[in-house]
């Protein structure tokens, strides 16, 4: 993190065209858990070639458009936390990289899922939500329209396999489920070897105990938590997105770099971003 002063903040990408109200709300929620102030970003993707034609007036609308929608979205989040401190930005650019660049500045960036699943969002410069989780400094929460609002008693899920991105995720997953006061079931997935000497009893107590000596540390440290560590066999993806089907979320690390494209996050990460029902927040190593 650059400073404690320039971390004070979330921020949640509002997507003009609609369907920004679970983000919108996700984002309210946890600034106020976290008592952090709260910005809504909305980007007017730049200029067109205007050697052929002068698309002004067009971008003179998206302006508009855009400001109209941030107005409604601050309304939305203050009649939802009265006492929320909330301010709009309007940027100039395609939504992925100012989002990115402003991830380098803020606590948490929350994202919506409407167009998640359309060519586009991979394919398109004005594509958000995968070159943003695997760009970002900071975490990222993908909140889709569909997700489901959590079982009573609540929990998250956080996966875990060893990595410095996973340990990252166990950290926030410890620091989330503290605020929220709910359980955390910490998962290791095991893909039992195709050739080994070892017997896959042995293997399987040794995924056990190495989970066990992982979350030590962290039981220690967060004594209120309820924890339920698991090792279950199986794809991660599939694994992880049952074992969230009705969580307030599931928290992953990441394990891609973030190249040019914007394209490099894992393949647990992306497959969990089309195929969890609950919100994914995706974490980078430190």
């Amino acid at each position: 993190m650059n400073s404690t002063e320039t971390r004070q903040e979330i921020v949640v990408g509002v997507d003009p065209r609609g369907g920004w109200q679970p983000a919108v709300a996700w984002g309210a929620d946890e600034a106020q858990l976290r008592r952090l102030q709260l910005r809504f970003a909305l980007s007017v993707p730049p200029r067109g070639d205007t050697r052929h034609a002068d698309d002004s007036p067009h971008h003179r609308r998206l302006e508009e458009d855009g400001r109209r929608t941030l107005t409604e979205a601050i309304s939305w989040a203050q009649a939802r936390n009265p006492e929320a401190e909330v301010t709009g930005s309007l940027l100039d650019g395609f939504p992925g990289r100012q989002l990115a660049l402003l991830s380098r500045e803020v606590r948490l960036v929350v994202l919506g899922t409407r167009h998640l699943r359309r060519v586009e969002e991979i394919l398109s410069s004005g594509s958000v939500v995968v070159p943003v989780t695997a760009q970002a400094g900071c975490p990222v929460v993908v909140v889709g329209e569909g997700d489901e609002d959590g079982q009573d008693p609540p929990y998250l899920v956080v996966g875990v396999d060893g990595s410095e991105a996973s340990g990252a995720a166990l950290a926030l997953a410890f620091e989330e489920a503290d605020l929220r006061r709910c359980a955390l079931h910490a998962i290791a997935v095991w893909q039992p070897p195709v050739f080994t000497l070892s017997s896959g009893d042995t293997l399987f107590h040794d995924e056990r105990r190495h989970l066990s000596e992982t979350v030590a540390g962290w039981r220690e440290k967060y004594p209120d938590v309820e924890l339920r560590p698991e090792v279950r066999i199986g794809s991660p993806v599939e694994v992880l997105a049952e074992a969230g089907e009705r969580a307030l979320g599931v928290v992953v690390g990441r394990r891609g770099q973030g190249g040019y494209t914007g394209m490099k996050v894992g393949s647990v990460v992306h497959g969990l971003l089309h195929r969890a029902r609950c919100p994914v927040i995706t974490v980078p190593a430190p």
